[in-house]
């Protein structure tokens, strides 16, 4: 079986998007909205969809959502949405998110959304990083009349999104074109700029940001301690992941990948970034991919329909399993076996590569060169509730993975938008303290 990296789900036809919207029940307390981390006013929108009104069904969710095409495609939308969704009891929820993406589509498309571009009067506030709580960040505080610049370390905008989420699932065109929105509302973007090494938080305020919102996720893998673990035939999914996408993007050559043509790998953990890695390793010719997790199917944080897409394309799964041993010969790229042990049982199978999807922790580059920002145990950045987002730094606010709330990209935009109304009211009472002491 072959798999490319063209996005695997088909959108709507127009005509099918108004049917589905004409399932919608307009219920009087939605379910649906409720189960939204963004409190995304869904049924509003449908309705429009089903009458055909476009526009309004954009301008609706916009008042929500920065990232509405993104959301639509990979949002955990069975246990969200449309897994709250009354017509659920029946097998038959509205497919929301599906809904939500062919809107987002048709808006770009057609050229529908033309935002008016308030002015830059509030403030100046820098973002650091450019990935979902970034944009939330710097597009809601663009509308709120600051002026925004993002810095970035890669050589294009949109973290994970552009570099952690497969082709196949978020297509990078589609991620371009959010950002285009976000960059029409005035906001800036320096690419191929680390915060911690070109610049310091110190040299942002020098420079006159009234604040500094720092949305810079996990970069970090966390590993396991099994022999034969820093063999370079074990890599990191989401490292694995981000030369994936540089490869397809043009930034980098083929063999820098790694994962090769008839290679047989296996993948520790089961989560969404665990499936990613193991579909990814499919589509780059792998002969036999193998996720390998120590619980049960129903104990996995990956949702069912990645799974069972995973299944669908060849992938296999040992379940209450764990690597033990990682062997392979030192001047080697590639493994010689592993050793897996499942209840007890250990099996010695050859393997040419292991990908660990366990999870990952924030980088310390910019904490380590900035003096005040408290961090816990774990090197998550603490902040406060008032003003939301804050950090034990004056002015610097953070939110996203960042600060080890969320998980999804939903829930890094819910905290994202919270930690932008922090940074307004800071910024305005500081100004306001400033003319009273003029």
């Amino acid at each position: 079986m072959t798999h490319d990296f063209k996005e695997v789900n088909e959108s709507y036809t127009l005509p099918e998007a108004i049917r589905e919207a004409q399932r919608c029940l307009k219920c009087k307390v939605p379910s649906c909205k409720k189960g939204c981390p963004i409190s995304n006013d869904i049924p509003d929108w449908i309705a429009e969809l089903a009458k055909g009104n476009f526009g309004n069904a954009m301008s609706i969710i916009h008042n929500r959502s920065n990232l509405p095409a993104v959301c639509g495609r990979v949002c955990a939308h069975e246990r969200q949405c449309e897994g709250n969704c009354v017509l659920g009891k029946k097998g038959q929820h509205i497919n929301i998110g599906k809904l939500e993406r062919f809107v987002a589509d048709f808006d770009s498309d057609a050229g529908l959304t033309h935002e008016a571009i308030p002015e830059k009067s509030r403030g100046r506030i820098a973002v650091i990083g450019s990935g979902p709580a970034g944009l939330t960040a710097a597009g809601d505080l663009a509308r709120r009349g600051f002026a925004v610049e993002i810095f970035e370390m890669e050589p294009e905008p949109g973290g994970v999104l552009m570099f952690g989420i497969p082709e196949y699932r978020l297509p990078k065109e589609v991620v371009r074109r959010e950002i285009k929105k976000i960059e029409n509302l005035g906001v800036v973007f320096h690419l191929n700029t680390t915060i911690g090494e070109n610049y310091t938080v110190d040299d942002l305020f020098a420079q006159g940001f009234d604040a500094i919102f720092m949305g810079t996720g996990t970069g970090v893998p966390k590993k396991l301690s099994i022999p034969g673990i820093e063999h370079p035939g074990v890599r990191q999914a989401i490292r694995f992941l981000r030369r994936v996408s540089l490869y397809e993007n043009g930034f980098l050559n083929r063999n820098e990948v790694i994962v090769g043509k008839g290679d047989k790998i296996f993948v520790i953990g089961c989560g969404n970034t665990a499936i990613d890695a193991a579909r990814t390793a499919v589509r780059m010719g792998s002969s036999e991919v193998t996720v390998v997790y120590h619980r049960t199917i129903n104990d996995m944080s990956a949702l069912r329909a990645e799974y069972d897409d995973a299944v669908a394309e060849g992938v296999k799964f040992l379940w209450k399993s764990s690597v033990v041993e990682i062997d392979g010969k030192p001047d080697s790229p590639k493994l010689d076996h592993i050793v897996i042990d499942t209840d007890g049982e250990r099996t010695t199978v050859d393997a040419d590569h292991v990908i660990m999807a366990v999870g990952s922790a924030p980088a310390s580059r910019i904490v380590s060169t900035t003096e005040g920002i408290d961090v816990d145990g774990k090197g998550y950045v603490l902040t406060r509730e008032t003003p939301y987002g804050m950090t034990s730094r004056k002015g610097v606010f953070a939110g996203g993975d960042v600060i080890n709330r969320p998980a999804t990209v939903v829930h890094a935009m819910l905290d994202a938008k919270l930690v932008a109304e922090g940074i307004a009211q800071y910024v305005d009472a500081v100004k306001l303290l400033e003319t009273i002491n003029q």
